[in-house]
């Protein structure tokens, strides 16, 4: 069955893996990107499923340009994109300040930059598409977060980022609640540590193991098990 996916921070990484996934088993995709220009590899991908290539994406990838801190530039997105909308992934983020106290990029710039994108940036992307949420048979909302937002995870270290994860899953709980009466489910979800600009070369797993177990978790959300914290493996994740 195809659905209607759209994908904020599409352009790389998890986000990118997401797309081809998704427009390869037939789904249609809209990929918001800040600046389209400068998505080459998103560009090329979309360009295989347009083509229709026998070893590319068989579905269809659309391009559109939406910054998730500026609610202004999502409407504008949403308005251009026609719904329904069946699956909404909330995937982008930024990761600014590593390491433990004094060591790391703590100022008030990268706060302000994190928390924007990370919590806020989730909030303005689901007030934009309600309305094509609302149009869809059970549609759904899938926040990326991380097992850094765990309090039961609490290493120290890396605050603004696990922080920031920490209000974007408390954000989809609530969200999960403000919509069930609506039929919308929403879920949050851990994408395992994985090999890109963001996780490191060292990283447990790859983009191509990550998005195939986010695409079953997104597909297996639904009204009984609206608010869950799991990881791209099913495994419930202690908030």
């Amino acid at each position: 069955m195809s659905r209607h996916i759209v994908i904020t921070g599409a352009n790389r990484g998890i986000g990118l893996e997401l797309a081809r996934q998704a427009a390869e088993r037939g789904d249609r995709v809209s990929a918001l990107v800040r600046d389209p220009a400068a998505a080459r590899d998103l560009s090329a991908v979309a360009a295989d499923a347009a083509e229709g290539r026998a070893d590319g994406p068989k579905g269809r990838i659309e391009i559109a340009g939406a910054d998730v801190t500026e609610p202004a530039s999502l409407e504008r997105a949403a308005a251009r994109i026609p719904g329904p909308v069946d699956i909404l992934i909330c995937n982008a983020g930024q990761y600014r300040g590593r390491g433990s106290l004094g060591a790391g990029d703590f100022g008030r710039d990268a706060w302000e930059a994190v928390l924007m994108t990370n919590i806020a940036g989730v909030f303005f992307t689901v007030d934009a598409f309600l309305m094509h949420l609302r149009r869809a048979d059970g549609a759904r909302i899938a926040v990326v977060s991380s097992a850094m937002a765990s309090s039961a995870r609490a290493p120290g270290g890396s605050f603004i980022y696990r922080a920031s994860k920490a209000g974007a899953t408390n954000l989809a709980r609530n969200l999960a609640a403000d919509l069930a009466g609506e039929g919308i489910a929403v879920g949050a979800y851990h994408p395992g540590w994985v090999r890109t600009d963001m996780g490191g070369s060292q990283a447990d797993i790859d983009v191509a193991t990550s998005a195939t177990g986010l695409l079953a978790r997104f597909d297996a959300l639904g009204p009984e098990n609206t608010g869950v914290f799991e990881d791209y493996r099913g495994e419930a994740v202690a908030f």
